[in-house]
């Protein structure tokens, strides 16, 4: 069985969904849920040790050898991400089930866990695909199951919000299968690796240079990288809770990482990055997102708007390693894809408790809840303080490495961005603290209490991920430095 794992963790949420789908039953379809989730992070897990101890792995759907049949590739980087997304995966379903009973219609629930595992087989199969087009196949999958799971929520506006996100993830796939057309006709293959061999004598022809433009760009669409974020603030506001703290936590990641695939595996580290002005493009991108994203959020009074204007910053700090040219920075960006998952997924998770025995997610509403909810704020702050890069967090690894990727070039000014930016954390998390703590409950208000305790022990067990990997850094650091290496091409 273990051979097959490749293509396991993607069969078994993809049955589920469709059966999900048809029963419809909710206490069947959680539990079914339950165990493909848990059985995905299982295999994703094994893969990375057989990864660890054997090199990278493929597999030939159909025993179609590559480059001609459809090939699923794992090596260190893709193993990282797979058990990034299955454990998401896993925690948000337990934390989750409270908040679909509320938030989502009875006849609808079997529905909702039959599009969280085509979504969670969709982000699976991005990064364990090493074919150009079966990796559109699987966006679409995912992007598909997610506008349904954004739709889903009792508040209006998450039908616009889904609608808007639609428009705008279809321009970016778009833009993405059109960039591999131009790839093809160039080279004749879709085979990733069978692509970064053959367009080596190709990479200064316009088709390849255009087809590496609508790709980037199609991709940033895809991970809301700021100027083209636009529909990322009212999706993460107005989806159900769940919904929110699952795709916050993997959607944009995933991309990120198939970004990286086109940067470093397909044309290059020494074409894409070193050759062509697409590093300076991406650090203009980035610094505008990091500082863009923040400004915004301190001005939000719903919260959920609040934390998605950071994640737009966060991604900025993700793809602003890319464009610094060295391991150490590419390991800050990798290893941030984790940490900003285990921090944003708390955040969202513990406002979704929030929500829950508040009934509103809005600044103004959350006065004095700090007193009520002690166990929920406290997280909150943690969580918050990581964001803002304190030492002993996961947060101040991820800085630290970006900082000392930019100082291999003398980048101080850049330091000085990544600093001035986490000030600017510091305003719109200490806004929300603030209210919690020192402001009064209006009079006659009912009183609050912490959210369930399934929901709590989820969000803390993700708070407590954000203190451990600050101070063990083996697994994530370890991984991201070791990918780093491998696709820059300096690993041992």
């Amino acid at each position: 069985m273990l051979e097959h794992l490749p293509v396991l963790v993607i069969i078994l949420p993809l049955i589920a969904g469709a059966l999900c789908a048809l029963a419809r039953h909710e206490t069947i379809c959680w539990w079914l849920t339950l165990l493909v989730t848990a059985a995905c992070f299982a295999g994703a897990v094994a893969l990375l040790q057989l990864v660890q101890d054997g090199g990278t792995i493929s597999y030939a759907l159909g025993g179609w050898t590559p480059p001609i049949g459809i090939e699923y590739r794992v090596d260190l980087l893709t193993a990282y991400l797979l058990i990034l997304i299955s454990l998401m995966a896993v925690i948000v379903h337990i934390y989750g089930r409270r908040l679909v009973l509320t938030e989502i219609d009875e006849d609808l629930r079997g529905w909702y866990y039959g599009m969280y595992l085509l979504c969670f087989c969709g982000l699976m199969g991005i990064a364990v695909t090493g074919d150009a087009f079966n990796a559109f196949v699987f966006m679409e999958i995912s992007s598909l199951s997610m506008y349904v799971l954004i739709a889903l929520g009792r508040d209006k506006r998450a039908l616009a919000a889904s609608f808007q996100y639609l428009i705008m993830g279809t321009i970016g796939a778009t833009m993405y299968v059109i960039g591999v057309g131009l790839l093809y006709t160039q080279t004749g293959t879709l085979n990733m690796v069978d692509l970064g061999v053959r367009l080596q004598p190709h990479l200064a022809e316009p088709s390849v240079i255009a087809g590496m433009a609508f790709i980037i760009v199609g991709l940033s669409l895809k991970l809301a990288l700021f100027p083209l974020h636009l529909w990322l603030p009212n999706a993460y506001a107005y989806a159900p809770s769940a919904t929110t703290a699952f795709i916050a936590a993997t959607s944009t990641k995933v991309s990120v990482y198939l970004l990286a695939r086109y940067l470093y595996t397909v044309f290059g580290f020494d074409f894409a990055i070193l050759t062509t002005p697409v590093p300076e493009v991406i650090l203009v991108m980035s610094v505008a997102a990091m500082f863009a994203g923040s400004f915004i959020a301190m001005f939000q009074d719903n919260v959920k708007r609040m934390l998605a204007y950071s994640s737009v910053a966060q991604i900025g700090y993700i793809t602003l390693g890319f464009s610094l040219a060295s391991v150490d920075g590419l390991t800050g960006s990798f290893v941030h894809i984790f940490n900003h998952a285990m921090m944003k997924g708390a955040l969202f998770m513990l406002l979704g408790g929030i929500a829950l025995q508040l009934g509103s997610v809005r600044l103004k509403d959350m006065a004095g809840i700090g007193r009520e909810m002690p166990l929920t704020m406290a997280g909150f702050v943690i969580a918050g303080a990581s964001m803002l890069g304190v030492p002993g967090t996961v947060g101040f690894v991820s800085k630290w490495y970006l900082a000392l990727g930019a100082l291999e070039h003398s980048a101080w000014w850049i330091v000085a961005l990544l600093v001035l930016s986490s000030l600017l954390v510091l305003a719109y998390m200490g806004r929300v603290v603030e209210v919690a703590y020192f402001r009064s409950r209006p009079e006659g208000a009912a009183p609050l209490q912490d959210a369930p305790k399934i929901m709590l022990l989820m969000s803390w067990l993700l708070i407590a991920a954000c203190i451990y990997f600050g101070i063990d850094t083996e697994f994530t650091l370890g991984t991201a430095h070791d990918a780093a290496s491998a696709l820059i091409g300096t690993a041992p």
